[in-house]
């Protein structure tokens, strides 16, 4: 017997933080321009900070911390100490806060998540309002197979209209085709440095269609630096005499956990059935989550094209530490480049 869990008390979010602490951390950064060149769409022309074809910049997604637990103070550049013996970075990238965003909803629309998931459309939308205007939003729906509901505009009416699910029960679903589907999404988009590309996936836990591996999706996800939020919406099963929540599919926490986002469980006990489920508080730990996040980058020279092995590394001010993935929080990250000649030079070529 499974039982559906439809309310989400206030008192029964769990918000848990990914990350552990670490005293040392070293990065093996393989080294391909972070930014690929793409031609921007002509919906977009307004954008001004599109990568151009020879820019080589190394980018990455951090969460910077007091180890005191505080917040972490208005940081620059200048703050960082960037130590480069090799002379083949000419500067850092520093960009604090996220405030642009390419987000894709990922709709679960199997069983009984349809009602629950179009009640959510206020509070999802509201989060997407309350990025800049550059912002672009999409929706994914899923069951046993994964389609394209709304493609990325920055007006949310078609969206909001994909948040309406047709009956789907007793279907298969496929958690992880959906996930890859999302990800290519992207894309069709220009890279532009202070964008974050996120997935916000809404579902049960349970995938018994996919088709994609859990591994390889969370993978690309990572080279495309495209982060995942996942709400957990859970399945309830007995276990011992009680009402547990039932285990999710393998990976589908790690979705989060493994690309930069995070994963919450919307409520963890099968109590009162007639609560309505508010997934807003949900959506503002994301937000909270996205504005605490930076962008450190590092401009690369010649030099790191020489085919050679190279290890440079940033430190924080006292008192900081910062985590970029798959690494926990230190106050110096170790970043390794090893850039051959021939592969730049395939890159490169028409």
């Amino acid at each position: 017997m499974f039982l559906r869990r439809d309310p989400l008390r206030k008192h029964g979010l769990r918000l848990p933080f990914a990350g552990s602490t670490v005293s040392r951390c070293v990065l093996l950064a393989a080294l391909l321009p972070a930014l690929s060149p793409i031609t921007t769409p002509a919906q977009r022309p307004e954008d001004d900070e599109v990568l151009s074809v020879t820019t080589d910049l190394l980018l990455f997604p951090a969460r910077i911390r007091n180890k005191q637990g505080g917040d972490a103070r208005a940081l620059t550049e200048k703050d960082l100490t960037l130590k480069d013996e090799d002379h083949i970075t000419s500067g850092v990238y520093f960009s604090p806060g996220v405030d642009r965003v390419a987000m894709v909803f990922a709709l679960d629309q199997s069983g009984s998540l349809r009602e629950i998931i179009a009640q959510q459309s206020d509070a999802a939308l509201g989060l997407y309002r309350r990025f800049s205007e550059k912002s672009s939003i999409a929706v994914v729906r899923f069951a046993a197979t994964a389609f394209i509901a709304a493609t990325f505009e920055r007006d949310p009416a078609r969206a909001r209209e994909a948040f309406t699910l047709s009956a789907h029960a007793n279907q298969r679903t496929a958690i992880f085709d959906a996930a890859e589907k999302a990800i290519a999404m992207m894309d069709a988009l220009p890279r532009v440095r202070s964008e974050r590309r996120i997935v916000i996936m809404i579902s049960d836990g349970l995938d018994n269609a996919s088709t994609a591996r859990p591994d390889r999706v969370i993978a690309v996800a990572r080279e495309k630096r495209v982060s995942f939020y996942v709400i957990h919406l859970p399945l309830f099963e007995p276990r011992d005499g009680r009402l547990s929540v039932r285990r999710p599919a393998k990976g589908f926490r790690d979705l989060a956990e493994k690309t930069g986002g995070k994963y919450f469980l919307a409520g963890n006990s099968a109590l009162n059935m007639t609560d309505k489920v508010d997934l807003a508080p949900v959506f503002q730990a994301i937000e909270a989550d996205l504005r605490s996040q930076y962008l450190i980058g590092f401009y690369l020279t010649e030099q790191a094209n020489d085919g050679q092995p190279h290890t440079f590394s940033l430190t924080m001010p006292p008192g900081l530490e910062y985590q970029i993935l798959p690494n926990g929080f230190s106050r110096t990250q170790k970043f390794f480049v090893r850039r051959p000649r021939q592969a730049l030079k395939n890159q490169n070529s028409p």
